[in-house]
C-alpha cells in the first residue's frame, strides 16, 4: 500500500494497471538479466547469462541478446562480452554497454563498449580504460553518461560519475561531478541527469543525500530538486507525472518526488524496492519483496506490521495518488527482479532479474508486459 507524503495510510484499489500481468511469450536465459532497454521495435537485454532459452532449446548469447518486442522472437544480434554487463543504455543506431567485461566480440574493451544497434560491431571510438566498476548508464544531451564505483577514465580521476561524447566516444573533460560513495542509477529527463546511490556528498555539498539531480553540461547540483532520500536509491523513473524511485532501508520503498523534490507518496515492502518504471498512469515496481505493507511501519527484517498485499517481487501503483493496483504479477526467487524499463510507443514494461516464474509459469529471468 502506499502513504501520501509521510504520513496518510492509503486504501487499495481494484485499479488495473495498463499492462497484462500475463508476461508474453519470450526467451528466457541462464543466468541473471540485469539490464534492459527498448530502441524501437527491439529490446536489448544484459547480464551474466551465456544462454538464451527459446522453447525448450539453448542459444548461445554471453551476456547480451536481442529480443523482438513484438513478436518475442530472440534476434541474431549477438555480440559477446567475457563477463557481466551491468547497465544499458540506446541512443540514435547505437547501443551502449557497461559491466566488468574487458572484451567484447574479442576485442579488448574495459567495461565501456559501443554496439551497433542492428548487427552488433563493436565501435572503435569508444575504447576506455576505467578505474572501478560502473554501474549505470544514461544517454542524452549528445553525451553518455556513465556512474558506478569508478574513480578514474583513461587515468584521469573522476569520483563515481563520467561522461563522454555520443559521437566520437571523447571523455568530456568539463562534466566532472563527484560522489562520496557509489552511483547506483542514473536517469537522464527533462534537462536534468538525476542520479542515485549510497553517496552523501556531491560536488562536496552536503543534503542531497542518495538522490540528486545534475545539470547536463555543467555538473553543477541543480537546487531546486532537493529530496533528502533516507536510504540507498537502487532506482530512477521520470515521467510527466513526477520522479520515481526504489530504494532499501527496513523494509524496501518506492518514492514518488514532484520536480522540485516534495515528497508525495511512499510505499513500503517487505523487502528492498530494486527497480522502477513508470509509464502513463502507472508506476510499476520490481524487488526482492513478497508483501506491500498497508502502513510504513516495519519490523524485523522488513516485516509489515499492519496488515500486507501479496505483491511477489512485482506491484504496480497509481501514479498520482500512489493506490496499490490489483495488477499482480507475482515472480518467484530471492533476488527477485534487478531492472525494469518501458516502452510508451509499445505500451510495453520489461523485467529482468534472477526469477524463473510469473504467475507460475515458465519465466526465466527477463519477462515482457503489454
Amino acid at each position: 500500500m502506499a502513504v501520501i507524503g509521510t504520513t496518510v495510510a492509503v486504501a487499495a484499489t481494484p485499479a488495473q494497471a495498463a499492462v497484462s500481468s500475463t508476461p508474453d511469450r519470450t526467451p528466457g536465459f541462464n543466468g541473471t538479466v540485469l539490464a534492459v532497454a527498448y530502441l524501437g521495435d527491439t529490446v536489448y537485454v544484459g547480464g551474466n547469462f551465456t544462454r538464451a532459452v527459446v522453447n525448450g532449446t539453448t542459444v548461445t548469447r554471453n551476456r547480451l541478446a536481442a529480443v523482438n518486442a513484438l513478436t518475442g522472437e530472440l534476434l541474431p544480434w549477438a555480440p559477446s562480452a567475457d563477463a557481466r554487463v551491468k547497465a544499458i543504455a540506446v541512443s540514435g543506431s547505437s547501443v551502449y554497454i557497461a559491466g566488468d567485461f574487458l572484451t567484447v566480440s574479442g576485442q579488448k574493451r574495459d567495461s565501456l563498449a559501443r554496439l551497433d544497434a542492428l548487427t552488433g560491431a563493436v565501435s572503435s571510438t569508444f575504447k576506455h580504460s576505467i578505474g572501478g566498476k560502473p554501474y549505470a548508464l544514461a544517454a542524452a544531451s549528445g553525451r553518455l553518461y556513465l556512474g558506478g564505483a569508478i574513480t578514474t577514465v583513461n587515468g584521469q580521476a573522476r569520483s563515481r560519475l563520467a561522461a563522454f561524447n555520443l559521437t566520437s566516444g571523447v571523455l568530456d573533460s568539463g562534466w566532472k561531478p563527484t560522489a562520496d560513495d557509489q552511483v547506483e542509477a542514473l536517469t537522464a529527463a527533462d534537462g536534468r541527469i538525476y542520479v542515485g546511490g549510497k553517496f552523501h556528498k556531491v560536488n562536496g555539498t552536503s543534503g542531497y543525500d542518495r538522490l540528486v539531480a545534475l545539470d547536463p553540461t555543467s555538473g553543477a547540483i541543480v537546487t531546486a530538486f532537493r529530496p533528502r532520500a533516507t536510504v540507498i536509491t537502487f532506482g530512477i523513473a521520470v515521467s510527466s507525472a513526477g520522479v520515481f524511485t526504489a530504494t532499501g532501508g527496513q523494509g524496501g520503498r518506492a518514492h514518488a518526488y514532484s520536480t522540485s523534490g516534495t515528497l508525495r507518496w511512499t510505499a513500503t515492502f517487505d523487502g528492498d524496492a530494486q527497480a522502477v518504471a513508470a509509464q502513463g498512469s502507472t508506476v510499476y515496481v520490481g524487488g526482492h519483496f513478497d508483501r506491500a505493507c498497508r502502513t510504513p511501519r516495519t519490523g524485523t527484517q522488513g516485516v509489515c506490521l499492519d496488515g500486507s498485499d501479496d505483491r511477489i517481487k512485482l506491484a504496480a501503483f497509481d501514479v498520482a495518488s500512489g493506490h496499490l493496483q490489483s495488477w499482480t504479477a507475482n515472480a518467484n526467487g530471492i533476488e527477485g527482479v534487478l531492472t525494469m524499463t518501458t516502452s510508451s510507443a509499445l505500451g510495453a514494461v520489461a523485467a529482468g532479474g534472477a526469477f524463473t516464474t510469473v504467475n507460475g509459469r515458465g519465466q526465466k529471468r527477463f519477462a515482457q508486459f503489454r
